[in-house]
């Protein structure tokens, strides 16, 4: 027996192989589910030994067939052989077996630096399918930018989160405030740098199901993936509200039935100047009778710290430690249907900030209080999916918990220790449930239901760290209907076109919270109530593109598109204020040549303009605190360049390149609340508000938190050394240009202008290997984030990288 053989499949019914014709339905998708779907049908058995062929995507597989037939068919598709095994199975293996690669543990797969040779010109090419467009559209009638990163890519090296997106992904970018905390951005749509009401801009999803609504990034661990996909650009139609910069999608490996497997791996780092840290991961498939399996991933890590608080007379303060993972059961009922429970959770603990003094000692940071903070997070789906002949459906629905605790130094200069702890508390529900048919010979379409009902409690106090008083907070509430539908037309056979539409629904309602009603006047009480009155909103959100086959691996394509995020309710000083949805619509054009990684070269390239209408972002009020409100209209011209190209056998490069231009041409004047000093009283001290400044008068030409210029170059490498051994490499540099941190003054410096680099070997085979990764290797500063708390004054703050940091690894799999 092969030990480290991936089972693709292995099932077997009664009755005999049948020489006749039967009909057979395969949709497309990945090589070992069309396997698994041909053995039903045909009442076979189809075993796929090497995990990278189970992977490969195959185009649909429709028609009345024998056994033989339709295993060979799939067997072309997928460039492979098919051996006949007994009476009535097969065997597929390439036609040229490739080296066995030096993988990241998984069960049998080869590694994703492996990259193998182009398929011979006879060979069928290789479609890739993009899950994200929800109706299994191959990659070259895609009208749209997208980048695919595949899930052993990312577990290269050790686990890791988000991160590592942003390192492969020049488009992508985040506020950096730390794990659990961040926002994320694509393509320079961006609106604010602090977690408060806004929605975010970029859609994050697990499988079917969003991850948060108005939360942040949880950052869930990167382990046993499929693949990520990032959908460039807004996708309203399709996703609704809060997808204005474009969705990041995270399509996990799905339990195996029949299958056996396990992986895992250990590690442990030093980080320069500051303290060691350690990471541990396992994975394993199991069988649960003949008709379910279940796969579970568990993930640790702590990682050291290296700031210092010479104040406290502490170093390394910032450790950070998470602890996450999956559970995921599959039940196959009857022929049709196929039931999916997920359970996911994870728990982010940050012992202190990492922010650290602009002007002070490398590292330092003087503060007399201890900060950080704590995330956490939960989510539970049912996801039914049936094949109903060419037309497939699918409901999914889940139930979404998210905690956040963040705690900043509010100590004024030559003052009192103060300490000001916000907690953001978000509780959503949501079921989407659609149809669609993949483009056929003419049409394709899609349409669906969605509802999400989200709840959102902001609450805050403010005052020494162990007399800590309530300031007014805010409870947010938004129920979402919507339906939608997308249908393209092949216009010729090389010529598609696609238009669609998404119509919601919201409601809305929020209250403040902790309000000192007694120091309410007359006029700002009537403000308050009339704020956070219930309100109802629709939107509709058109699209329609254009996709052209200009030769056989080359595409053009132009687009439109729109988005929008509803409103909400923030506190500005002490009083509860709306800020009013923005929508966003954007005109593209773009191009592909070839497969991404694959071939002898490829390359992708965009150019969009967006203009974004009463832009919701995030400014500091007159007591310190972040806040939100419209700022204006504006526009943004974006452009992406990204492509690779095989060296050598052995050596792939490649390459991404962004630029974004934007402006806000058109300012509101969003802070007109004039009202004088308000004294508000708090054990052991008062907290005086002066007036709030109308800093909406200020002209504002760029927005925030966006650089204008990013690019990353890499390359992957891989050689055997010896029988059965394998050495295989990663490398990367990733330049971020200069941003601004927001919105007036106290938002105003710049940050960004850094290169952060990293490099990792592996030694092995299938079985194990050891792992070596440095990070930040030229141990630079930089700046990713130039403001540490908004209630300090008088010294600047930054964010620097994490210094250069060294990881060995050793990890194995059966």
């Amino acid at each position: 027996m092969r030990r480290y053989a991936f089972l693709a499949l292995a099932a077997l019914i009664a009755s005999p192989v049948h020489a006749k014709g039967v009909a057979v339905n395969v949709p497309a998708g990945r090589g070992g589910d069309a396997a698994v779907a041909i053995a039903r049908q045909t009442g076979t058995s189809i075993v796929i030994s090497d995990p990278a062929l189970a992977n490969r995507s195959v185009p649909a597989i429709k028609g009345r067939y024998s056994a033989s037939e339709a295993v060979k068919k799939l067997a072309r598709s997928l460039g492979a052989r098919a051996i006949p095994a007994g009476a009535s199975g097969w065997r597929l293996v390439l036609e040229k077996q490739p080296r066995r690669s030096a993988s990241q543990p998984g069960a049998g797969r080869r590694t994703a630096a492996h990259r193998p040779a182009p398929p011979p010109r006879s060979a069928p090419a290789q479609d890739i399918i993009v899950i994200g467009s929800k109706r299994d559209i191959e990659l070259a009638l895609y009208p749209g930018s997208v980048e695919m990163l595949d899930g052993k890519d990312l577990a290269f090296g050790g686990p890791g989160g988000t991160e590592k997106i942003i390192q492969r992904a020049p488009t992508v970018s985040s506020t950096h405030l730390g794990s659990g905390r961040n926002k994320l951005f694509i393509r320079g749509i961006a609106d604010s740098s602090f977690t408060g009401p806004t929605q975010a801009t970029v859609g994050q999803y697990f499988g079917d199901l969003r991850l948060s609504y108005n939360a942040p990034d949880p950052d869930l661990r990167l382990s046993d993936l499929e693949r990520v996909e990032i959908l460039e650009g807004p996708q309203g139609t399709l996703y609704g509200a809060g997808a204005l910069g474009g969705i990041l999608r995270i399509v996990p490996n799905t339990p195996q039935l029949g299958v056996t497997s396990g992986s895992g791996a250990v590690g442990g780092s030093a980080t320069q100047h500051g303290a060691l840290g350690g990471d541990a991961s396992a994975t394993v498939n199991l069988p649960v009778g003949d008709v379910a399996a279940l796969r579970v991933t568990v993930d640790a890590e702590t990682r050291g710290g290296y700031i210092d608080k010479p104040l406290l007379g502490e170093k390394d303060v910032n450790r950070t430690d998470v602890l996450g993972g999956r559970a995921a059961l599959r039940v196959e009922v009857g022929e049709d249907w196929t039931l999916d429970f997920m359970g996911i959770g994870q728990t982010t603990n940050a012992h202190d900030s990492q922010y650290a003094d602009r002007d002070g000692p490398p590292l330092t940071r003087a503060t007399p209080v201890g900060e950080g903070f704590d995330a956490d997070y939960v989510q539970g789906q049912i996801v039914l999916s049936r094949e109903l002949g060419d037309i497939r459906f699918k409901s999914s629905t889940g139930i979404t918990g998210q905690r956040l605790e963040e705690r900043y130094d509010a100590t004024a200069v030559g003052g009192d220790p103060r300490l000001f702890v916000q907690r953001n508390e978000t509780h959503m529900i949501a079921n989407e449930t659609r149809l669609w048919k993949p483009i056929g010979e003419h049409v394709g379409w899609v349409v669906g239901a969605s509802f999400t009902s989200n709840r959102t409690k902001l609450i805050r106090s403010l005052g020494e760290p162990d007399m800590l008083v309530p300031t007014t907070g805010v409870r947010n509430a938004v129920d979402e209907f919507n339906i939608y539908g997308e249908v393209s037309y092949r216009l010729s056979e090389n010529l598609l076109a696609t238009a669609g539409g998404r119509f919601t629904r919201s409601w809305l309602s929020g209250e403040g919270t902790d309000i000192a009603f007694a120091s309410l006047t007359a006029e700002r009480a009537d403000m308050l109530a009339a704020g956070t009155v219930d309100r109802k909103e629709s939107a509709f959100l058109p699209s329609a593109s254009l996709v052209a086959k200009v030769m056989p691996e080359t595409t053009v394509y132009m687009r439109y598109q729109e988005g929008f995020r509803p409103g909400g309710l923030a506190v500005a000083g002490d009083i509860v204020t709306r800020f009013k949805n923005d929508q966003i619509s954007t005109f593209e054009i773009g191009a592909r040549h070839g497969n991404p990684g694959k071939g002898p070269f490829d390359l992708a390239a965009s150019v969009s303009y967006t203009r974004w209408k009463d832009i919701q972002a995030d400014y500091i009020d007159s007591a310190g605190f972040p806040t939100t409100a419209n700022i204006g209209d504006g526009h943004i011209w974006s452009a992406s360049l990204r492509g690779s190209v095989a060296v050598t056998p052995e050596l792939r490069l490649d390459a991404g390149l962004t630029y974004n231009f934007s402006r806000v041409d058109e300012t509101s004047s969003f802070l007109e609340l004039k009202f004088g000093t308000v004294s508000s009283f708090y054990p052991g001290f008062y907290l005086i508000l002066p007036p709030l400044q109308d800093i909406g008068a200020s002209r504002i030409s760029q927005v925030p938190n966006i650089a204008r210029v990013s690019g990353r170059v890499g390359f992957s490498y891989e050689r055997e050394i010896g029988d059965d051994l394998f050495l295989t490499g990663q490398g990367w540099a990733s330049y971020v240009g200069k941003s601004r941190l927001g919105v007036g003054p106290e938002l105003g410096e710049e940050q960004g202008n850094y290169l952060d680099t990293g490099l990792t070997f592996r030694v092995g085979n299938d079985a194990m290997g050891v792992t070596l990764g440095i990070t930040n290797l030229t141990d630079e500063e930089g700046n990713r984030f130039a403001l540490g708390t908004p209630f300090t004054t008088g010294r600047d703050q930054i964010t620097p990288l994490r210094p250069r940091t060294i990881r060995l690894g050793l990890d194995a799999a059966f």
